[in-house]
């Protein structure tokens, strides 16, 4: 469960907004001071602040200064009145998270402290390389085999260094621990680490996600805003999923690993940054430049370093390590002992394909080890843990599939539309994460676990389809 400490003075709005952030699952803290703020992060390092600027005594500028001084990776969510924006772009400028302006609407909130408490888990918890499986008590990049020898040199050699690196390979083989490894053994390992999701953020917001805006640059930009390549100044930037950034994009992206510097939306200043490029991506680079939708002088100037992730099926020996370590992880999260795995069925997840490589893998152990009921995992519970159904839905899938094709026969009986496919498709997500939300009223926390999805991609598909929620809080 994550940790946050708000610090304001406004003892109403702290405390409904405590309540709030309870409900969605998360533990709280409050402090009606800096002074009293700092104590509390002194005593019991939280995973995230929410940070007001306006604040008796030390203000919010010269709190975030202190707790920057006692944890520079812990990320600060600041929150300002209008009158005080150009303190809190200050204050993000030297190493804050992001600012927020009062009042504000709950879900935007929420979408920031899941951003950054993502953020600051990549930045502070570990990645253990080439460990010991039943040892290993965080994330780590499992494998021994002579492939994965080679990562681990790749990642010794290219840590220490201020070069581009590519990271290359199929969905779920671990690119972003990769990512993070080189980040956590470079010489900004105390500096920012931002992840950019080219694919879960709108191709309307990627830009200004990115660059950020100027006062007026577009309707409802009412002030400035800096973007994560300026808030990871003298840091990394991660851009998870390249292949499938907007070609207008990469001009820009281009012209950083090339000046070095950077305009925000609207602007004609031209910002100098200092960031290192982490890129990933499972597309055919070479493909999507035959195609004309990625830039050759790009794709050259991001694989300075290109670090290539084996496949599962190109790796099977590392399947047992792989089991045993997910086996041990989950045992211990679920509060559960280990009830360990037969041969035969280590045999038989070796000779599996795996296409969805080892994220699939440590889906099914998580779903085995939860129906062993204390016995040695067997054949039985894997296949169930790969075919997810259970006695009932099996039971009652006729029916359910029955009452879906008939909505796609009347969707495709209906006036034709353009992007058919695609128009269907968003309509049953629409309809699926409303339900989820109903279900969980309202809690995002809950709706992800239901959905199967992460709180940055719900967020994303929340805005997408304008699902609105009534919460907010406003300034006094």
């Amino acid at each position: 469960m994550s940790h946050i400490l708000i610090i304001d003075d406004d003892d109403q709005l702290r405390k409904s907004f405590e309540k709030i952030l309870i409900e969605e699952g998360y533990s709280v803290d409050n402090a009606p001071s800096g002074e009293t703020g700092l104590k509390q992060v002194q005593s019991r390092c939280p995973d995230l602040v929410i940070l007001d600027m306006r604040l008796p005594g030390m203000d919010g500028f010269e709190t975030f200064e202190a707790i920057h001084q006692i944890e520079p990776r812990l990320p600060v969510i600041i929150m300002t009145a209008y009158g005080t924006t150009e303190t809190a772009i200050e204050a993000t400028k030297v190493g804050a998270f992001d600012y927020i302006l009062k009042p504000f609407e709950i879900p935007d909130m929420l979408s920031i402290i899941e951003q950054a408490l993502e953020s600051g888990r990549f930045m502070r918890a570990p990645v253990d390389m080439d460990s010991v499986p039943e040892k290993t008590v965080r994330e780590a990049i499992i494998g021994k085999s002579r492939p994965m020898q080679e990562v681990y040199k790749a990642i010794g050699k290219v840590s220490p260094t201020d070069a581009t690196v590519l990271i290359r390979g199929e969905s779920g083989t671990g690119k972003e621990l990769v990512a993070r490894a080189i980040y956590q053994h470079s010489l900004r390992a105390e500096k920012p680490f931002l992840v950019i999701n080219c694919v879960a953020i709108p191709e309307t917001l990627l830009e200004s996600e990115l660059f950020g805006y100027e006062r007026g640059a577009f309707t409802g930009a009412t002030h400035r805003r800096i973007g994560k390549i300026e808030q990871a100044n003298h840091g990394t930037i991660f851009l998870d999923e390249i292949g499938d950034m907007p070609f207008n994009i990469q001009a820009k992206i281009l012209r950083l690993l090339q000046e070095r510097s950077i305009e925000r939306l609207g602007g004609r200043e031209t910002i100098p940054v200092d960031v290192r490029i982490i890129a990933s991506t499972n597309r055919d680079l070479e493909s999507a430049m035959e195609q004309g939708r990625f830039r050759e002088d790009l794709y050259y100037r991001l694989k300075v370093v290109t670090i290539w992730l084996p496949p599962l099926r190109e790796r099977r020996g590392d399947v047992p390590l792989l089991v045993e370590y997910f086996l041990s992880r989950y045992a211990r999260e679920l509060g559960m002992d280990n009830p360990g795995i037969t041969g035969e069925t280590i045999e038989a997840l070796e000779n599996n394909t795996w296409p969805g490589n080892i994220r699939e893998l440590e889906n099914t152990v998580q779903k085995a080890l939860i129906f062993s009921r204390g016995a040695p995992i067997g054949s039985q519970e894997i296949q169930q843990a790969i075919s997810g159904r259970d006695l009932r839905v099996q039971e009652s899938s006729g029916k359910q599939d029955q009452a879906i094709r008939q909505w796609v026969r009347e969707a495709l009986s209906s006036r034709p539309v353009e992007n058919m496919f695609d128009s269907c498709m968003d309509r049953f997500a629409d309809i699926l994460i409303r339900e989820a939300l109903n279900l969980s009223g309202g809690n995002r926390s809950r709706a992800t676990k239901m959905l199967g999805l992460s709180r940055p991609t719900l967020h994303a598909k929340i805005e997408k389809y304008g699902i609105k929620l009534e919460t907010s809080v406003k300034q006094d």
